[in-house]
């Protein structure tokens, strides 16, 4: 089985190109052979038809879709589709009002807000150039077909990045922060490796070794230190073991509050307790003795 998805891979990493470069000459009007096509038509079938087969034997004897898929594709193949997929996953759930992955004794702390004026932004420009490109390529069909459907998933895509993020907040659980954003990042952080929490505004930050930086409008407000390294893969699967990580929330304080425990401050207006008022003393105001004493007869002047 080990040689056929070797073999089967071969196939595929050669007749992928050369659809694209086959398609491309369609688009551009070149004359193609019928017996070429054919052939393109033919190879495509039997590796779509091989595909399957495979597929089927090793879901029987993994008894799981996923570690099927996993043995017959690429990982970094399979990590891309997967995130293509999440991101339109995410639209749906943005429009119904729905979360991924919160429990109902999870604490929530969104951190999409300070990134939506610049995704919106991205998104008209995206449906500007959409608009723009259809008006140009009136005259080619074809060629305003291809274009206006890659403009289209292009602003579907941009919204499903600030979606992604908008359904994945931070997630506080009894003994581990989730932290996540879009649909690539999503790592879970233990409460017993934490060693240091800084509420910080951090506006650069540079790529380093060991750390994580998970910026949101180009600003992280905490930083977490932790104990012992937690893996933070990498966006095609490859490990990468991080030590400080550094994160946004819409409520930065109310997330560092909820880390250390501390409760949160009073209001200055708040009213005093019934209990507390018993407990405190009232203080009645004492005059000196030289408030008490008539104040002296002013001298005339000579």
């Amino acid at each position: 089985m080990t040689a056929v998805i070797r073999v089967m891979r071969g196939f595929a990493y050669a007749f992928l190109p050369a659809e694209i470069v086959l398609l491309v000459l369609l688009v551009a009007g070149v004359r193609i052979p019928p017996a070429a096509l054919a052939a393109a038509e033919l190879t495509g079938m039997a590796l779509f038809l091989t595909g399957t087969v495979v597929f089927v034997r090793l879901w029987r004897r993994e008894r799981s879709a996923r570690r099927a898929l996993g043995e017959l594709v690429p990982e970094p193949v399979l990590r891309l589709v997967g995130h293509e997929l999440r991101l339109m996953a995410s639209l749906v759930l943005w429009f119904g009002r729905r979360r991924v992955g919160v429990r109902p004794d999870d604490q929530v702390f969104p951190h999409a807000r300070d990134q939506a004026a610049l995704m919106y932004g991205f998104a008209f420009v995206c449906l500007v150039e959409t608009v723009g490109m259809s008006y140009l390529l009136g005259d080619w069909p074809v060629v305003h077909a291809i274009v206006l459907v890659l403009d289209v998933y292009t602003v579907l895509f941009v919204l499903g990045l600030h979606a992604a993020s908008v359904v994945r907040p931070h997630l506080l659980t009894a003994d581990a922060l989730r932290l996540r954003q879009g649909a690539h990042v999503d790592v879970l952080v233990p409460l017993d490796r934490i060693a240091s929490i800084r509420h910080e505004l951090v506006f650069t930050h540079e790529k380093t070794e060991g750390e994580l930086n998970l910026a949101v409008g180009s600003q992280t407000s905490l930083t977490i230190e932790l104990t012992e390294p937690v893996n933070a893969p990498r966006f095609l699967g490859a490990p990468r073991p991080v030590r400080i990580v550094r994160c946004h929330a819409d409520d930065a304080r109310a997330l560092y509050r909820a880390l250390t425990r501390t409760p949160a401050p009073a209001p200055a207006d708040a009213p005093t307790p019934p209990q507390a008022q018993a407990l405190t003393p009232k203080l009645t105001p004492k005059l000196t003795p030289a408030r008490t004493r008539p104040s002296p007869t002013p001298v005339p002047p000579a």
